[in-house]
């Protein structure tokens, strides 16, 4: 819709009022409710946002270790714009207008540490080189019979699952609660966030949905509206959803797996698929593959951003540990799925659904770009069997703060993306990493308090 067709919607539609977001740098969405009169205005010359939403972390405490904003800067508004391409209703909330939108610096260019300016750059390097990317991102999270009060009121213990027990894929036990992902799954069409497939995943109380694919930006869009869209389905019914990596180290964590090919603009063809090659992977396709397994060790915390994500990224739980690629197979970093030419697309297993999607989707794209524009040869030979055993080639990190020091010593992560924006995000990761050592845990407390 143009700007014009944008003000006749919302000047003629019931509702009051305007709801507008924007992504932080841990994904989370943050935003506000305005007058449709205020939006009106907005639209002309965008408008201002705290900035101190890229200077405090996922629980609002404020860093004192970044540059871009903070106390020494009093914490002024940024230049924030929205996309009127992103205009939705929201269906449970009465098919309130809803926009998202991103930030620019004083210069009016994009600001270089938002999350979602950093996808589209990426992106536009793709479309520069005459590569459409198509992604999607699938979730699994739990959902747990408990509100935020019963949550606070127990101190986050004793957590009950919706459902008990292990039931993957299970028809049966998708009919208990089936109102609610009945509505998510309808919902979430009407909100312009269509599912593949919604069903039961291996945990109590596990549901994994994929997300249809599209165009980058989109499907970045979709990822992040689906998780909270989600939650905010889910408090309608009593659930919290929660897409923590890893919520109980007895059972699997929560993949945030990204799907992605590089398609030909001009004769809109899937450009990763080559019938004539043994493995039906193009050139092009081998050197994106060679490209994140280069990037991999220098960009984890982008797939991985939190202390528990690496609670996830364990032997045998399903998550990768090791720098590999397969043909089909669960167990490695990379699956590369071959089936025809337009379903031949590569799934990238590392990122959790912690995970910024924003900031995901850009660092599989940059590290496969890299790979291209570098001539990177697929030399690694794929891993048959178990991903876990085949060590040869890296094991990950085993902690945010390993993978944090990576990164920020790396010169190729600061070639991909910026040093303003290598240097935010580490200083973040940082912080991340050092509040959780400041932290005593009910862990320390069962070993020590008593015995040492």
């Amino acid at each position: 819709m143009t700007q014009e067709e944008i003000k006749q919607e919302i000047t003629n539609h019931p509702a009051i009022k305007v709801k507008v977001a924007v992504t932080d740098i841990d994904g989370v969405l943050r935003g506000k409710v305005v007058h449709k009169d205020k939006f009106l205005s907005m639209l002309d010359g965008g408008f201002g946002f705290c900035s101190v939403i890229f200077g405090w972390d996922a629980v609002d405490t404020a860093y004192d270790n970044v540059a871009y904003t903070g106390w020494h800067t009093g914490y002024p508004d940024t230049d924030a714009k929205l996309d009127l391409n992103t205009y939705r209703k929201i269906p449970w909330e009465n098919d309130l207008p809803f926009f998202l939108g991103d930030f620019a610096d004083a210069s009016g260019n994009s600001l270089p540490i938002c999350p979602r300016s950093l996808l589209k750059k990426i992106r536009q390097q793709a479309l520069d080189a005459g590569y459409v990317p198509n992604f999607s991102q699938e979730f699994e999270w739990y959902n747990f019979a408990e509100t935020s009060q019963s949550l606070e009121d127990k101190s986050f213990t004793n957590i009950r699952p919706l459902t008990p027990g292990m039931f993957g894929y299970s028809i049966l036990r998708s009919s208990l609660n089936s109102p609610f992902f009945n509505d998510l799954f309808d919902l979430m069409q009407r909100f312009d966030v269509p599912l593949e497939g919604l069903h039961t995943e291996t945990g109590p109380g596990t549901w994994e949905a994929a997300i249809l694919y599209g165009d980058m930006l989109e499907a970045a869009d979709r990822a992040v509206l689906f998780k909270t869209g989600a939650k905010e389905i889910a408090y309608r019914y009593g659930v919290i959803a929660s897409f923590m990596a890893k919520w109980n180290a007895q059972l699997p964590g929560c993949s945030g797996h990204i799907h992605q090919s590089l398609w030909d603009s001009e004769q809109q063809q899937n450009l990763f698929y080559d019938q004539d090659d043994a493995l039906r992977m193009s050139a092009v396709m081998q050197s994106y593959v060679a490209g994140q397994l280069h990037c991999l060790p220098h960009i984890l915390p982008m797939y991985a951003p939190t202390v528990n994500s690496y609670k996830r990224l364990v032997e045998g739980a399903w998550a990768p540990t090791t720098a590999t690629w397969g043909i089909d197979n669960r167990t490695t970093a990379l699956r590369v799925l071959n089936g025809g030419k337009k379903s031949t697309r590569l799934e990238t297993r590392v990122p959790g659904a912690d995970a910024n999607p924003y900031l995901a989707m850009a660092a599989a794209l940059a590290s496969g770009l890299y790979g291209i524009k570098n001539n990177l040869k697929l030399d690694q030979s794929k891993t048959v069997g178990s991903g876990y055993k085949d060590a040869k080639y890296g094991i990950l990190p085993r902690t945010l703060a390993e993978a944090t020091a990576a990164m920020k010593k790396s010169e190729l992560a600061t070639a991909l993306f910026g040093n303003e924006f290598t240097d935010h995000f580490v200083r973040t990761r940082e912080w991340e990493w050092q509040q959780f050592s400041q932290a005593v845990t009910n862990w320390e407390l069962q070993r020590y308090i008593e015995i040492i």
